[in-house]
């Protein structure tokens, strides 16, 4: 049976995304979900989802202080395993991160994350609530999603990626604020497609059905 894992490394609370995972896996027929802390399990799966709230830096520390964890996700990662990054999970991704100190990403899409600075002094930063995506490119992750089509949002900070090629999807909010990035069998969304209602389960499912 296939097993997707949602990495859990103490960064914030897994519950309702474990239920929108579980609920598509169902629907799709794709297997096991389970949330786990173990590197052995996700050495085994066949699928990575590696979510994240808070500050990039005690994230990233976080996630490293668990030991081997962050091993078995890059030897996933290496191996060709389809690999979902959610919020700051997806910021992790970047060659580095600007929030409140410079902290090293994963330099798995390059780029860096830096605060979201919007053009209309009214707009408030964090960035919260629903916003309408813009689709720049297509991916299978995406299949059935459109512009226009509402997701999730809170954060401050979004991935400024190096190579447009990587950059999926945005939003407006004073000005283009990066929504989804990817490459080869990585891709990952800012906004939190457990919350993000329909478009979020759609790609939820496409992501279970993914094979690269």
């Amino acid at each position: 049976m296939p097993l997707t894992v949602i990495v859990d490394y103490d960064s914030g609370n897994l519950h309702s995304a474990e239920k929108a995972f579980q609920r598509m896996a169902a629907e799709t027929d794709a297997g096991e979900v389970r949330v786990t802390t173990r590197p052995e399990d996700v050495a085994r799966a066949d699928r990575i989802v590696l979510p994240g709230d808070g500050a990039f830096p005690a994230c990233r520390r976080a996630l490293g202080d668990r030991g081997g964890l962050f091993e078995a996700i890059a030897e996933g990662v290496a191996q060709g395993k389809p690999f979902l990054g959610i919020c700051v999970g997806m910021q992790m991704l970047a060659s580095e991160g600007l929030e409140y100190e410079p902290t090293p990403g994963f330099d798995w899409i390059g780029g860096s994350v830096g605060r979201i600075t919007p053009s209309d002094p009214t707009l408030k930063v964090p960035h919260m609530g629903w916003n309408d995506l813009v689709i720049d490119r297509a991916h299978p992750v995406l299949d059935g999603i459109a512009t226009g089509d509402h997701a999730y949002f809170v954060h401050s900070y979004h991935f400024r990626v190096a190579d447009p090629a990587h950059l999926l999807a945005h939003v407006d909010y004073g000005g283009p604020v990066t929504a989804i990035v990817g490459r080869d069998t990585i891709i990952g969304t800012q906004f939190h497609p457990e919350k993000s209602q329909a478009t979020g389960l759609r790609l939820i499912a496409n992501f279970l059905r993914w094979a690269p």
